[in-house]
């Protein structure tokens, strides 16, 4: 698949947050030009007259949905304003690309899944949400299905890069402070360099393959949050005292899946992808950051 060479017009939502600037960094480093980028005024995804407007000017073929709601813990606060972007966003978006004829790429989350059994999860398996971040991201899934047939939905997990709010460089942040930290060792599941899910979704639109439906990624591997920050401290030669301590340790207002390591046979069949293993992709990160 030739990202460099594809000059299908793109539009992407969210354009300014994490995934959005790993999408703009492949781009530019890839000479792809027919990206627009939008933030959350520009593309407003709960304004039909914004968004149908922007469709007529801009006529695009796919478009990239990464704005959402992702404050897991507020959004036990603020269930109206997460279901509104998490669920209506996503079907106002989902109605634009049926009106104008454009194949929608939906992010979301293994947190559709309850965790609460140690298997691998794929696509069929029964998505119960047990947080209301978890449940209106389920809900965006089941709108798109409903109103577009072109459309992919991409599950994926513990997503970080070097760009924007993520565990990585909170840890490394906080292991710069600080002697000693517990960090949580009972919720199991695999982080995602969020530049290599960037590729994969310019992969897909790059391919001449339809194939829609909804798709699992994350990195390859298994690790806990305790072992994820152990790995972050050793390859960012950083000394700290880390302690591993249960969930029940730390409560939070949202719940977690306890283990959500998903399957990611299907997507890796149909677009015969070699996934990366997540520490190998952690590296790349902490290199890019110690270049910033």
């Amino acid at each position: 698949m030739n990202i460099t060479n594809s000059k299908k017009n793109i539009l992407v939502f969210g354009g300014i947050g994490q995934l959005g600037q790993c999408i703009s960094k492949i781009c530019e480093e890839r000479a792809v030009t027919s990206v627009r980028f939008l933030d959350e005024f520009e593309g407003n995804i709960l304004d039909p007259v914004i968004l149908e407007k922007l469709f007529q000017e801009e006529a695009p073929e796919f478009v990239i949905n990464c704005a959402a709601y992702t404050a897991v813990d507020k959004a036990e606060d603020e269930p109206g304003l997460c279901e509104k972007i998490n669920k209506d966003g996503a079907a106002n978006l989902a109605r634009c690309c049926a009106q104008f004829k454009a194949t929608l790429l939906h992010i979301s989350t293994d947190f559709v899944f309850d965790g609460k059994v140690p298997k691998l999860l794929n696509e069929n398996d029964p998505a119960e949400p047990i947080s209301v971040y978890g449940k209106t991201k389920l809900d965006g899934e089941q709108e798109i299905t409903k109103i577009l047939k072109e459309h992919y939905i991409l599950r994926t997990s513990w997503l970080y890069s070097e760009f924007a709010n993520n565990f990585v460089k909170t840890m490394l942040k906080l292991g710069a402070e600080r002697d000693e930290l517990s960090v949580i060792v009972d919720q199991v599941g695999t982080p995602t360099y969020a530049i290599d899910l960037a590729l994969v979704l310019l992969e897909i639109i790059a391919s001449d393959r339809k194939a829609y439906g909804t798709y699992h990624y994350s990195n390859e591997g298994v690790t806990s949050w305790y072992d994820f920050a152990k790995a972050i401290f050793d390859l960012s030669d950083t000394v700290v005292k880390l302690h591993s301590i249960p969930g029940s340790a730390y409560p939070t207002k949202a719940a977690r899946p306890a283990f959500s390591v998903m399957d990611k046979a299907k997507i890796k069949q149909v677009y015969g992808l070699e996934i990366p293993y997540w520490r190998d992709s952690l590296i790349k990160c902490i290199n890019a950051i110690k270049k910033e």
